[in-house]
This record gives C-alpha cells, structure tokens and sequence, in this order.
C-alpha cells in the first residue's frame, strides 16, 4: 500500500481551504479518530485518552452512530469533539455532488457538528467549494496508517512520533480493521508525546 505518513506541503498550499494543521508556538497535537463509533473500541480508546487527560476529535459516520448511540453520547460527555464523515463513508470522487451532499445531510441530521472529514480524503473540487462554505473540513498532517494490515502496531506509532509537530492533526481509526495496530500504537503514542511536553487537543 502507497502512502504518506506526512501530508506534503505542496498538497496543503494547493488546497490552502482545507485544514491540514494548526499554526501555534504551542506544544499540542490533535488526535482524531475516524469510522466510528464502535462497540468494540470507542470505549477503549476514551479510557486511554482520559488516562493521558486528552482530549481528541471524532469523525463519526452516521450510521454507526445509529447503531451504537451509547459510545456516541459517551465521546460527547467526556467532551471530546465529534465531525461529519458521511452517513454510509462514501468516497466523493465516486459519487455526483448530489448525492454525496445528500449521505452528508443525512449524517447532519442524526447530529449537528462544524467539522467534515471526507472519507478517504477523497472528494472532488465542486464538493470541495460547496463543503468548505459550511464547515471547517478537517484534513491530516500525520497519517498512522492503522487501517493497513501489513504493519506493525510499533511502525504505526513510530510513524506518528517521528512526523508529530505543534499542531499536528493525527488520524487513527475507530475500527475493526485497524484494532490490531490501533491498541499497540495508541497507548504509545500517547504515552511519548506526553513525556515530550505535548498536549492534545479536541478541534473545535
């Protein structure tokens, strides 16, 4: 699988209205999960954030939220924040303007956020202009690369940790496919930033 861990500056100077990362002197980071919620995970990984008092973002799909509805409203009272990434994780670039915009309302009314991911960090530049008038769409500057199967959970922390910056939006995923790599890289990953001095912040 190609990919990159770092979002290349070249691709954020060309798409300057998408959010890549946040400019700050501060040491902090800003972990965001996609996918869920799930029954299996959500609530592991908000006992390994309040362990590290973090604070992080999730990119929710709407009919996950449907399905476990007890996860969702346990992100929101641990006062995480929580983003639009479709009802049915559609990729844009496969879909009409229509239609795609269509999965999102349907997604917006389960619940309401300012915060759109695309899933797969896909979508097409129509899409694009008209989203990017209604939220903040949230890319990545660090990708752990949790969902691939042929890494080790150690590679996706050493990933995040050598790429990690002030200001640095994170993704790891809230999922079945990535669990593996997620429960070995997380606690890691949380465990050195912290004693680096970083801080983690949920995106509002």
């Amino acid at each position: 699988m190609t990919y990159l861990y770092k979002t290349p500056q070249l691709l954020k100077w060309y798409y300057p209205n998408l959010i890549w990362d946040f400019t700050t002197a501060e040491k902090c980071v800003y972990l965001t999960f996609d996918d869920g919620p799930t029954t299996e995970y959500t609530l592991w990984i908000l006992e390994q954030l309040e362990s590290y008092n973090a604070k992080a973002t999730f990119f929710c799909i709407g009919n996950n939220v449907e399905k476990h509805p007890k996860e969702f409203e346990a992100i929101i009272k641990q006062k995480h924040s929580v983003g639009n990434h479709t009802y049915n994780h559609i990729n844009g670039c496969n879909n009409s303007l229509l239609s795609y915009l269509r999965d999102i309302r349907k997604c917006e009314a389960i619940f309401k956020s300012n915060l759109f991911r695309p899933p797969y960090g896909r979508m097409s530049n129509k899409q694009s202009a008209v989203l990017t008038k209604e939220y903040k769409v949230i890319m990545w500057d660090v990708l752990s690369g949790d969902f691939d199967t042929s890494l080790s959970g150690e590679k996706c922390a050493e990933a995040v940790i050598d790429n990690t910056t002030n200001g640095s939006i994170i993704v790891f995923h809230d999922s079945i496919k990535a669990a593996d790599r997620l429960k070995i890289a997380l606690p890691i990953v949380l465990e050195t930033l912290t004693s680096q001095g970083f801080t983690f912040k949920a995106i509002l």
